[in-house]
């Protein structure tokens, strides 16, 4: 399930739930709903990952970082691909509900959603293996997934949610250039041609860095248009940001790149919090 990437569901929800709650439309029970199957939508693409990298060559015995289950040989293949149809089902029954309030529409978005789930590493033509990874993740997690929620309780889209999915997406895009930063050299065995494999360590620190950099301009564009100054609660973490830009280095071991990965994933729970806090102050 790796359980330390999850707040990467999880922080959208709080965004644009707080973003909802300034308007006066917040709706808990559309809120959880949206949680759940943004989490049950995580999960499922985590085991397909698992899944399709070790049909594929991704994941071998050779692999750095923390033990996939099929590749370790704890899980059959069959069993994983099993389970990973079994929680993209229970996303999709989740999602169901959410037509209450957003209409037929629901049906569309949590269809792309699971489909991209699983053409994250399976499908003729795997996003993450021709470098696409990285968008995917900035649009779903981040674009989408923030502004699904708010609508689902506002009952409209708004350029204050869309704006609040980009510091989203862009950490929740981080997460993975850290992991595929520590797996560089065993993608690139495998045919795995993530942004890391094709533009080279330089060019995806700049990434990560430039990812940090445009996050907390967000804050900066919300207190301009008229949102208080609580907005610029997550400037409190500009330190660990700056941190984590030093850490990402050609040097760091994998166990360094591994404390990373969770870190990033930390930093964009804490970012979610702080900034929804902000909105709702």
């Amino acid at each position: 399930m790796r359980p330390r990437t999850l707040p990467a569901a999880v922080a959208p929800v709080v965004v644009g739930s707080a973003v909802a709650a300034h308007g006066r439309h917040f709706e808990p029970a559309a809120a959880g709903l949206c949680l759940a199957f943004a989490v049950l939508v995580q999960i499922g693409t985590n085991f397909a990952n698992d899944y399709y990298d070790f049909v594929k060559g991704a994941d071998t015995a050779g692999r750095v970082g923390p033990r996939r289950a099929v590749a370790a040989g704890l899980v059959a293949p069959g069993a994983m691909r099993r389970a990973a149809a079994a929680v993209f089902l229970a996303a999709f029954l989740a999602g169901l509900g959410l037509i209450h309030w957003g209409g037929p529409w629901m049906l569309a978005v949590g269809l792309a959603c699971i489909a991209c789930g699983i053409a994250y590493t399976g499908g003729p033509v795997p996003l993450a293996y021709v470098g696409l990874g990285d968008v995917f993740v900035f649009v779903f997690f981040g674009l989408v997934a923030v502004s699904v929620t708010y609508f689902v309780q506002a009952g409209r889209l708004s350029h204050a949610a869309l704006l609040a999915g980009v510091p989203m997406g862009l950490l929740c895009a981080n997460i993975l250039v850290v992991n595929n930063y520590r797996d560089v050299e065993t993608d690139r065995v495998a045919g795995k041609k993530t942004l890391v494999v094709r533009f080279g360590r330089g060019f995806s620190k700049a990434q990560f860095a430039c990812s940090l950099g445009l996050s907390f301009a967000v804050p900066l564009l919300f207190l301009s248009h008229g949102y208080g100054p609580g907005c610029l609660l997550p400037f409190l973490l500009l330190p660990l940001a700056l941190s984590h830009t030093r850490r990402l280095s050609p040097g760091a071991s994998p166990a360094e790149l591994v404390s990373l990965l969770g870190d990033t994933a930390k930093l964009m729970a804490a970012y979610a919090v702080l900034f929804g806090a902000g909105i709702l102050l």
